[in-house]
């Protein structure tokens, strides 16, 4: 057996917080790294809020039975408290699901319109909770961010990614209102054209 020694404490360290360079773990990227990413991210939530107020267009103008009148709005209230704070994948699955339950005429391309936002929402996951390593010569940078399915996220970063990504997202907010819209509802929250989904 053993003995066991007797040894010193062993030294312990911490950050100099002083001498960390300024705007640190941030200071390696440029401010227009910063501004396209800060704009897609912003852009997101955008799209959250929209997806939000299109749920609550689908499901007011849904026809309903008169004699469901009250079981279905007992549950239209959770539902529009959901889609205040639920994230993305959350709200895409609701939004699917209000226009699914809704008597108008199938939407055009409306299963592109899903898969599209269901992939946006893997990059807006990337963009919003990866760790940003070290930039290289040509200003790309690969995000630390490990997904559910354990896939690691290996794809460069610039500032060009980062806008086009942005451009995609309005494209698809877009997409979102026109579904709402083309029905001849004014989009909730707005002033275009079209018939106010309630009433005032």
């Amino acid at each position: 057996m053993n003995k066991k020694r007797n040894k010193p404490p062993a030294q312990g360290y911490v950050i100099d917080m002083e001498n960390l360079p300024e705007l640190y773990p941030t200071h390696l990227h440029s401010a227009e790294f910063w501004e396209a990413l800060g704009r897609t991210v912003a852009t997101f939530g955008f799209l959250e809020e929209t997806l939000g107020k299109a749920i609550f267009a689908f499901t007011a103008t849904r026809e309903i039975p008169e004699e469901k009148v009250d079981e279905e709005f007992a549950k239209w209230l959770p539902t529009l408290q959901k889609a205040l704070s639920d994230p993305l994948g959350g709200l895409i699955r609701s939004y699917e699901s209000s226009v699914g339950t809704h008597q108008q005429d199938s939407i055009k391309e409306f299963d592109d319109l899903v898969h599209d936002l269901k992939k946006a929402a893997e990059i807006r996951n990337v963009l919003c909770h990866g760790s940003w390593r070290k930039p290289d010569r040509q200003g790309h940078s690969i995000p630390f961010f490990v997904d559910k399915k354990d896939r690691i996220f290996q794809t460069p970063i610039d500032i060009t990614y980062l806008k086009q990504v942005q451009r995609h997202v309005t494209e698809l907010t877009c997409a979102v209102v026109d579904t709402v819209t083309h029905m001849g509802w004014q989009f909730p929250g707005s002033a275009g054209p079209g018939n106010p989904v309630i009433e005032k």
